[in-house]
């Protein structure tokens, strides 16, 4: 039985998306622990490692774009920038106009942002 190549495309997605929060976290750790980096600089530097990793796996592995990397990179940014927005509107709808547990809260979020970035990469970012 042939599977759906979008169901393969969100299987690997995922999988990039757990590699990108384990290297996240272990340079935010890192840089915190054994540089003694501010948590703010330790932060930034630790989201940008993960986007960098995102960008290189869902490129060549997930979505095997064939597009110039220039051009690919550009549109993973406004990608993210709306993903990341829409998550945070959703975050504070959540947080201010329910009675949902805050930790539930960022949960949910954590998935808004997860569905749509996975639909703008595969649409718009990552299209042949």
């Amino acid at each position: 039985m042939k599977t759906n190549p979008t169901i393969k495309q969100l299987f690997k997605f995922g999988i990039v998306g757990i590699s990108n929060t384990l290297i996240t976290a272990i340079v935010i750790w890192g840089l915190l622990k054994t540089l003694h980096f501010s948590d703010y600089t330790s932060n930034i530097i630790g989201y940008i490692a993960g986007l960098i990793n995102s960008f290189i796996w869902n490129r060549l592995w997930t979505f095997k774009s064939k597009t110039r990397v220039s051009i690919t990179f550009y549109k993973f940014i406004i990608t993210f920038a709306i993903s990341y927005a829409v998550q945070l509107g959703n975050l504070y709808l959540l947080l201010n106009f329910t009675t949902i547990d805050p930790y539930l809260c960022q949960l949910l979020s954590i998935v808004v942002y997860t569905i749509i970035n996975f639909i703008l990469n595969k649409f718009y970012t990552f299209k042949s």
